[in-house]
């Protein structure tokens, strides 16, 4: 988890120059115009940099925690299964999103309501034969831990 929070922090950084560039670049004035253009947008750019770190075997956060991506063989996992590991790691947040977005709930409903599902999720992957989690195991990757360079 405390790689999650890393990862998040590093996020901040990408989102940032995302929205400076969409912005900059479609002349939006106000942060609500385009919100769903940019919202898009934004799931592009993640998709592009998890692909891209994964392919690698580590994003940022991960090579700071020791923790590698892998295959079942152990070999680093192609762009394709990349791909299909950050489209289904969308379980993490969608299903609640999806649920809450017919009522208009207030903001502390809705973290309360996300967390929640959140824990739930993490919580399954002890039920995994291998502690996996779920998404992991459907994309057919692992995450191992990889030892670090001595100097």
């Amino acid at each position: 988890m405390a790689c999650w929070i890393y990862e998040g922090m590093l996020l901040f950084g990408v989102v940032f120059i995302a929205g400076y560039l969409f912005s900059t670049l479609s002349q939006t004035r106000n942060a609500l115009d385009n919100r769903h253009a940019l919202q898009a947008f934004i799931f592009l750019v993640f998709g592009i940099y998890f692909v891209w770190f994964w392919s690698k075997g580590q994003t940022l956060a991960m090579k700071t925690w020791n923790i590698r991506l892998v295959n079942l063989q152990g070999e680093a996992v192609s762009q394709k299964r990349a791909l299909l590991r950050y489209v289904l790691a969308w379980v993490w947040f969608l299903p609640p999103l999806l649920v809450l977005a017919p009522w208009e709930m207030n903001a502390l409903e809705t973290i309360v309501i996300v967390v929640g599902w959140i824990m739930v999720w993490a919580i399954l992957s002890r039920f995994h034969p291998d502690g996996q989690f779920w998404h992991d195991a459907a994309a057919k990757t692992r995450l191992v831990s990889s030892t670090p360079l001595s100097r």
